[in-house]
């Protein structure tokens, strides 16, 4: 049962950072890394079609071997997330969900940029 959820992750994540390669506000990376770690648990064939893939092995290996992220993805997902707390504030969340989820994101903006870029 635990192997048919990953499996199925694996799958959805995977769908997920191909419509982020064509949907500018979705992102293909962090879909796809989470596509190669679920199916590192459920399928060691997807796994190994995932990591060998011309477009989303180098990825893969790069986060793997380095824990490097490509520098687009960095700023793509800063972006983002700026994006995404500007909507949040143009809807009149109230402040203390706006500080919590700025102090979030900002932790994730500052995690991307110390990893090493690829």
């Amino acid at each position: 049962m635990e192997k048919t959820a990953y499996r199925v992750l694996a799958y959805i994540s995977l769908s997920l950072g191909v419509a982020g390669i064509a949907l500018p506000l979705l992102p293909t990376t962090p879909f796809v890394l989470l596509a190669a770690w679920c199916a590192s648990r459920s399928s060691p064939a997807f796994a190994a079609w995932l990591h060998e893939h011309q477009t989303f092995g180098p990825v893969i290996r790069n986060w793997r071997d380095k824990r490097a992220v490509p520098l687009q993805a960095k700023w793509l997902a800063g972006a983002m997330l700026l994006f995404s707390w500007v909507v949040l504030w143009w809807s009149g969340l109230p402040a203390a969900a706006l500080v919590l989820t700025g102090v979030f994101f900002m932790g994730l903006v500052a995690f991307l940029f110390t990893r090493p870029t690829a």
